[in-house]
């Protein structure tokens, strides 16, 4: 891998400057820094000149496009991803409880931790490997053909056309998604805990409806949409400066895939501890 890595420094010089080397990270804060405020900036712009084009990223992200489509796009990927975590939740919760015998709170663990951990984390990964992915390469694409270049040579704003209007359609699309999100882990962890594991519906609605709280729903969702403006500014970042042909569009995916990642975890985190404090605001009496 090292070896590899050499080769496409060596052979492309001016994609691995523009890619941030180890040794240059820190170099590169600072133009990290000013493309993300230029995106912001430039939003209004995209919402009041190309609203098609929002609207054309919406649902390709959305639904996906050519094969993707036939499966329902990132809809169904995030929805399955989250309906096996939830089940695997109910599982272990059940077994575990069962163990000491209060397996009855099951319930309270698919709303307790699925709101606040495994749908965030869950739906920040499928994002970031999905849409996320998508948009390193196709304006890494754009890149490497000089399509950008064309933009700005035609006096289009290309952080607007190309960025902000990604930017926008990511903070747009990810309500629903996260929705959707958020009711297959509901879902399959009461599928599993009543059907199959043979709890009453009864207890396990009693304890899960009291221990869900739309506070933590409302905080979840806030968590949902930083992790798409993360994800989003990090993954067009590396796609807007890819350079070295084909080879250079996928090593940014790689590295936008990477830091996007470690963003999902390190956004969780500290939304959490935000929030919920070292204590949880947590009680289990009453």
């Amino acid at each position: 891998m090292t070896e590899e890595v050499s080769v496409f420094r060596s052979r492309y010089p001016r994609a691995a400057h523009r890619l941030a080397a180890p040794g240059r990270a820190m170099d590169h804060v600072g133009h990290q820094g000013w493309f993300f405020y230029q995106s912001f900036r430039q939003m209004a712009h995209a919402v009041r000149t190309y609203r098609m084009e929002v609207l054309r990223i919406i649902a390709e992200m959305g639904m996906g496009t050519g094969a993707l489509a036939i499966i329902g796009g990132t809809a169904v990927i995030v929805a399955f991803m989250t309906l096996s975590a939830g089940a695997l939740l109910a599982i272990q919760g059940f077994a575990s409880l069962g163990d000491i015998g209060v397996e009855a709170l099951t319930g309270f663990f698919s709303a307790f931790i699925n709101v606040r951990i495994v749908v965030p984390v869950t739906a920040g990964i499928a994002l970031a490997a999905t849409i996320g992915a998508g948009a390193t390469a196709r304006i890494g694409a754009m890149r490497i053909s000089e399509e950008i270049d064309a933009l700005e040579v035609m006096a289009i704003r290309s952080i607007s056309y190309v960025v902000s209007t990604r930017v926008i359609s990511g903070l747009i699309v990810i309500i629903p998604l996260y929705s959707i999100a958020v009711l297959m882990s509901f879902l399959s962890s009461q599928l599993y805990t009543t059907l199959l594991a043979g709890q009453s519906s009864g207890v396990y609605n009693h304890y899960f409806y009291t221990f869900l709280r739309p506070t933590d729903l409302m905080w979840s969702f806030v968590q949902a949409i930083a992790m798409a403006l993360t994800v989003m500014l990090i993954h067009c970042y590396y796609g807007f400066n890819a350079a070295g042909g084909p080879a250079g569009v996928g090593y940014a995916v790689g590295r936008a895939v990477r830091a996007s990642l470690v963003a999902v975890v390190m956004v969780t985190l500290l939304v959490s501890l935000a929030v919920y404090g070292t204590t949880g605001n947590f009680n289990l009496a009453g």
